[in-house]
């Protein structure tokens, strides 16, 4: 039995997220949200917050151990990308491309 959660539309680029995830894939739970504490980085909040509901999930509608947990799966997919421009030199715009990115967390029982 698995337990999966996931949060859409996070306001940071996937390669940022995917630094952080790469952190805490295969670990166990416990040692997941310690390293998500001290890891200095600012999507480790949000991320740290959809660990949190993949357990609450295991926990409450699968009836899984929380001790047992670990993250099976971790990944990060780019989401939509919101393009903005501004004013460049000689009447010339250039392109800001504002990514966003989804985070999905699989918990299992070891």
């Amino acid at each position: 039995m698995e337990a999966k959660a996931t949060s859409k539309y996070m306001k940071v680029s996937p390669q940022k997220a995917r630094l952080v995830v790469d952190l805490i894939r295969g670990k166990k739970v416990d040692d997941a949200l310690n390293i998500l504490a001290f890891t200095q980085k600012a999507v480790t909040r949000d991320i740290a917050k959809v660990v949190k509901s993949a357990i609450a999930n295991a926990e409450n509608t699968k009836e899984l151990d929380v001790d047992k947990l670990f993250i099976k799966t971790a990944y990060v997919d780019p989401g939509p990308v919101m393009k903005r421009t501004y004013a460049k030199a000689m009447g010339r715009g250039a392109l800001i491309r504002k990514r966003s990115s989804h985070v999905t967390i699989i918990v299992d029982e070891k």
